[in-house]
Order: C-alpha cells, then sequence, then structure tokens
C-alpha cells in the first residue's frame, strides 16, 4: 500500500468529497425535470418535506459520507471490503433517483431502496469496524434512507 503522507491524505479527502458530490449532482440533474412535472402530480403523505429540503439535507450526507471513507482508507490495510461496500452504496444511492425520477417508477424504486439501505446499513458496520467515527458518520445517512424508503412506500402506496 502507498504511504499515506499528510499530502496524500488531503487529495484523497478532496477527491472523495468531489466525487460524492458528483454522484450527488448527477443525480440532481437526472431528478430535475421530473420534480417539476411528474413528481408534483403525485398525492403525498402531509410529512413529505418541502423540495428545497432535499439538496441541503444530501449535500451535507454526500460530504459525510465522503470523509467517512477517508477516515476508513487512512486506517490503512485491509480496507477494501469497507470501501467496496462504500462505493457499492453510492451507485446504489445514484440508481435510486434515476429508477424514481427518470423511470417514473415509485415501485421499482421501494424494491431498489431496500437493497440501497442494507448497503448502508452493512457499509456503516465495516466502517464501525474499521474507525468508530466513519461509523458514526453514516447514523444519519441510515436514517435518512430509512425515512426516504418510508416515503418512497407511501408515494408507492397512494398512487
Amino acid at each position: 500500500m502507498p504511504v499515506k503522507t499528510t499530502r496524500n491524505q488531503w487529495i484523497v479527502l478532496g477527491g472523495l468529497i468531489l466525487f460524492c458530490l458528483a454522484v450527488g449532482a448527477i443525480g440532481g440533474g437526472a431528478s430535475a425535470s421530473a420534480i417539476d412535472g411528474w413528481y408534483r402530480t403525485l398525492a403525498k403523505p402531509v410529512w413529505n418535506p418541502p423540495d428545497w429540503v432535499f439538496g441541503p439535507v444530501w449535500t451535507v450526507l454526500y460530504i459525510m459520507m465522503a470523509v467517512a471513507a477517508w477516515l476508513v482508507w487512512k486506517t490503512g490495510d485491509r480496507v477494501r471490503p469497507a470501501m467496496v461496500l462504500f462505493f457499492v452504496q453510492l451507485a446504489l444511492n445514484l440508481a435510486w433517483t434515476f429508477i424514481f425520477f427518470s423511470a417514473q417508477s415509485p415501485g421499482l424504486a421501494l424494491i431498489e431502496i431496500t437493497f440501497l439501505w442494507l448497503a448502508v446499513l452493512f457499509t456503516m458496520l465495516a466502517f464501525f469496524g474499521r474507525q468508530t467515527t466513519a461509523g458514526w458518520l453514516f447514523v444519519p445517512y441510515l436514517a435518512w434512507v430509512s425515512f426516504a424508503a418510508a416515503l418512497n412506500f407511501a408515494i408507492w402506496w397512494m398512487n
């Protein structure tokens, strides 16, 4: 494994933050037209947050995810399984956006978010096993995905 100099560590942190925010930006771009069109026509539960809440929440969560991954990466050897889980959950995160908004399929998105929730849980547990703070940084993300799953279910049920 390459030496993790202080300079390299900050480059990796910056890269992880940029990568996670890019995933968020791609998802935001994929959902923008559907939010202004199809999504507005759906019946939603009264506890559905206003649209403006999602952007700031996801931005903070993506940064927290990146920092968590960086903390795990910094621990050294045998981080590959945890990092693979990290990138799998990130891919599932992006896939949900395309399934729900681009494909306009809340039912299929509900199935997919179950896999996302499990991937986030397994990533969080793997991160706890490598670096405690990294695990804790995933707790709000798991809570938000749990909320998103409940919201996804409610939208599917109501429509």
